[in-house]
């Protein structure tokens, strides 16, 4: 456990940083914006790759950082989404995973580290992304594939793990989490890392639900979350991107109930896109959804995904400064 990290949860509502992606796509809009100068002649496709952006425009990066950082945000995200070697592998760039994140981790090292000078009272961490991957372990059928996946997909994300840990990140967090199968190769990494190294990082794990049923996009109920969650709870548990804030309420405190000993965090999306994929809930309407889970004693970090910008986080940082957090059972 990070001692000040624990020390600033038991008497505030932390505040997660948002959006990575939706506010580095401005900076990024062609193929060569991601290419830089490194890979002019790479022979695939890295359009859309925004975890390379940490190698290729990393004062892209620490500027939104930055931004997050000055928005009132204690906790930011490490640009590492898709930065497993699995991931990777789409872009054909498996080779370079390791070093997208200790890049992306000693960028946001750095950014925390400044701010946390600048506001000694607000210390600043880092949380070390970990994304979903195209597999869907509970999709496939074959036992014997199933297995071999989930050992490939475990290597990947043990690999992930040594980087952001040594990138210096004080926390891991495993977002979107669509499949709990996959979840299972993700923390026995996780695990097996600790045993490895001999250090051990809280672990946030955050899953995205459908509108209605509470349910993983696999289909999987958060009463199975619970089950798998029971035999090592992680230090926090809860809800990212999906369908909004409005959503998330009855499925939190579902999930209050299903980890009691967990810390409850919420960051969704601002609203749903419109035709034209653009998020339209402002950041007065978040604030007021999002602070409403906060008085009633649901949460312990509040944040935002997809849609948000810093202007969503200083609207929320200000809604949450003077509410007290979930009490852990």
């Amino acid at each position: 456990m990070t001692p000040p990290l624990l020390e600033r949860l038991s008497k505030h509502i932390l505040v997660l940083d948002g959006a990575t992606a939706t506010m580095l796509a401005p900076h990024a809009r062609h193929e060569g914006d991601f290419r830089g100068a490194r890979f002019v002649g790479h022979s695939g496709n890295l359009l859309g790759n925004y975890d390379l952006l940490s190698l290729t425009k990393p004062k892209v990066v620490s500027a939104l950082h930055d931004a997050y950082l000055a928005a009132g945000a204690d906790i930011i995200s490490t640009n590492t989404f898709s930065g497993t070697s699995v991931a990777q592998a789409g872009f054909g760039l498996q080779t370079v995973a390791d070093e997208i994140n200790l890049a992306a981790a000693h960028l946001a090292r750095s950014a925390a580290h400044e701010w946390s000078q600048r506001t000694p009272q607000k210390p600043r961490f880092v949380a070390g992304v970990m994304g979903p991957t195209a597999a869907r372990l509970s999709l496939i059928n074959d036992e014997r594939e199933r297995s071999r996946r989930f050992d490939d997909l475990r290597a990947a994300f043990a690999a992930q793990v040594h980087a952001l840990m040594a990138g210096g990140v004080d926390l891991l967090l495993a977002e979107t989490v669509m499949d709990l199968q996959s979840l299972a190769a993700c923390r026995s990494a996780i695990n097996h890392v600790f045993a490895q190294t001999g250090r051990c990082l809280p672990v946030m794990v955050s899953v995205t639900i459908t509108k209605t049923g509470g349910r993983t996009l696999c289909g999987q109920t958060l009463e199975t979350l619970g089950t798998t969650l029971a035999a090592d709870p992680p230090f926090a548990v809860g809800i990212n991107c999906a369908y909004g804030a409005e959503a998330s309420q009855a499925p939190l405190r579902q999930l209050a109930d299903l980890a009691p000993t967990s810390f409850i965090s919420c960051h969704p999306n601002a609203g749903l896109p419109n035709k034209a994929g653009h998020y339209e809930q402002t950041p007065e309407m978040m604030q007021a959804q999002l602070a409403g889970f906060a008085s009633a004693g649901l949460v312990n970090i509040l944040g935002g995904c997809c849609g948000t910008t810093p202007q969503h986080i200083a609207a929320l940082s200000d809604a949450v400064k003077a509410l007290r957090p979930r009490q852990r059972r």
